[in-house]
């Protein structure tokens, strides 16, 4: 079938690498001499992490919070340090959307603050050499997915209408909250699924 679509938009993680929360927060523990229930509960148990990833606050005031509540300092290489270890590149699904790239633009939109983004050459390389510069955080939005705001904010920075938008992650919520922004959505499970939903809508 010929596709309307012009850009295809993907989640990261869950979707372009996997994502080890359990291996983030083990090593923060380390590196701060913390215990992860301490670092789960400063995280996200106290909406930390959520206000970052909707541009609540920014990075400074996010690192300083976050050691205000263990209690030490935590430097942008320590977290950078840690998230980098929660991060493993999905390959498959790279390759993907690479074969997509041929034909259409592609870019991400992940639910993350701009640390994730400034620094992804480092802390997920094959994603950074794949989208270059069209790898945008919801904080720069305002916003966290499902809400519409994040989903509109990124397809107008791109200059792309929303119905020209196929938007790819593997949260069911996300991808409801992009289908009522005016996306079009699809709910991620495998590389191989997708390159199968891709392929009826000649993306492939």
């Amino acid at each position: 079938m010929t596709s309307s679509i012009k850009l295809v938009l993907f989640d990261m993680e869950g979707v372009l690498s996997h994502y080890d929360r359990a291996a983030r927060t083990q090593r923060m523990a380390q590196l701060t001499g913390k215990s992860p229930d301490a670092v789960r509960h400063a995280i996200w148990d106290s909406g930390l992490e959520a206000r970052a990833d909707s541009g609540q606050i920014g990075d400074d005031a996010y690192l300083r919070e976050l050691g205000d509540m263990l209690g030490c300092t935590v430097s942008r290489d320590d977290w950078l340090t840690a998230r980098h270890a929660s991060i493993t590149p999905n390959l498959d699904t790279l390759a993907v959307a690479r074969r997509v790239a041929a034909r259409r633009a592609i870019a991400v939109l992940t639910n993350n603050c701009h640390l994730v983004t400034d620094y992804i050459a480092y802390l997920n390389p094959p994603v950074a050499q794949l989208f270059g510069a069209r790898v945008f955080a919801s904080a720069a939005f305002g916003a966290a997915k499902p809400a519409a705001r994040a989903y509109l904010g990124c397809v107008a920075r791109l200059g792309v209408d929303a119905s020209d938008t196929l938007f790819i992650d593997d949260s069911e919520a996300n991808v409801a909250g992009a289908m009522a922004a005016g996306l079009r959505a699809y709910r991620f499970v495998s590389a191989e699924a997708l390159s199968e939903e891709l392929a009826r809508f000649d993306l492939l």
